[in-house]
């Protein structure tokens, strides 16, 4: 194609292109300047190259399109953990705290019965000398009680959780705060024994959990709270028991020896008596424990 009349390059530092006239210029006459390496040539030469940003930038516009289309979500405030933890309150059935802590310590609590080494009774039977409870405070079959329990009877026979009947023996003894230890000879598989806390921080109206065989029935469950600490109490034997816990769990004869657990299911006593001002020897609502405390002292070991 041809133009009727051609400019020289204004910026050209050519001699012969500035001295040339423009009719007399040819293509032929200058060095053709190198031409800039196109980018297609570049993705020609490295085919892995470009497919790598092709990819980058494929997932960087699939990531921000899904960005885009998801809702904003709107940060949690107390109000809807509020509201969840009621809405969770109104509609499930949550387990009492009694019922954990009865539950805790069930597996370590035991019956224990005594027997006389008067002649069997008309059936044949040996003949029973009383009923109380225990808890089992060490996994080789230690269990704690109370000494009026055990006091008297030549033959001991305790019953675990799981229904495992063994004889046991007296291990240890203190009378002052009507406590003993005895050990069954025999025990089941996988004991458990109870874990022991502390009354160095009980205050009345804690809540509480004994455990027993009131009148020989149980496993039995009561619950009730800390009316007082230090107390005193006279027992039958017109010995004075000190330092005891009172609470107002329902007792009764044969809760003796059993455990009072607070809500973890840590005992923190031993269920020891009743007051009751006649004869009747039933619950009225005081009960008196000795401090898991005074039990480990009177062990001989380390308090718990």
């Amino acid at each position: 194609m041809v133009y009727g009349m051609k400019r020289a390059a204004l910026y050209s530092s050519r001699p012969s292109l500035r001295s040339a006239a423009p009719d007399s210029f040819s293509p032929a006459d200058a060095s053709p300047s190198p031409a800039p390496l196109s980018r297609w040539r570049i993705w020609q030469r490295h085919p892995q190259v470009a497919l790598f940003f092709a990819g980058v930038m494929t997932a960087t516009a699939m990531f921000g399109g899904l960005l885009l289309s998801m809702p904003s979500q709107r940060a949690l405030t107390q109000d809807d953990i509020n509201a969840a933890v009621l809405h969770t309150l109104s509609t499930q059935e949550l387990p009492s705290r009694a019922m954990r802590a009865a539950q805790t310590i069930g597996p370590s609590v035991v019956r224990v019965r005594g027997f006389s080494d008067d002649p069997k009774d008309p059936k044949g039977e040996e003949k029973q000398n009383g009923v109380g409870s225990g808890v089992v405070i060490s996994d080789d079959g230690v269990i704690l009680t109370n000494l009026h329990v055990v006091q008297g009877s030549k033959k001991l026979m305790v019953t675990f959780a799981d229904g495992f009947e063994a004889e046991a023996t007296v291990v240890a003894v203190q009378p002052e705060n009507d406590l003993a230890v005895i050990k069954a000879v025999k025990i089941p598989d996988d004991l458990q024994p109870a874990t022991l806390g502390s009354t160095g921080k009980l205050m009345p109206g804690d809540e509480v959990v004994a455990v027993g065989f009131p009148f020989g029935i149980g496993p039995s469950v009561s619950a009730g709270v800390i009316s007082g600490m230090n107390r005193e109490f006279r027992n039958e034997g017109a010995s004075v028991l000190r330092g005891l816990i009172q609470f107002d769990a329902a007792a009764n004869p044969g809760n003796s020896g059993g455990p009072l657990v607070n809500m973890a299911g840590e005992v923190i006593g031993v269920v020891t008596a009743i007051l009751n001002p006649t004869s009747a020897r039933t619950f009225i609502g005081i009960a008196f424990a000795a401090t898991i405390e005074s039990a480990g002292t009177a062990l001989g070991v380390p308090p718990f």
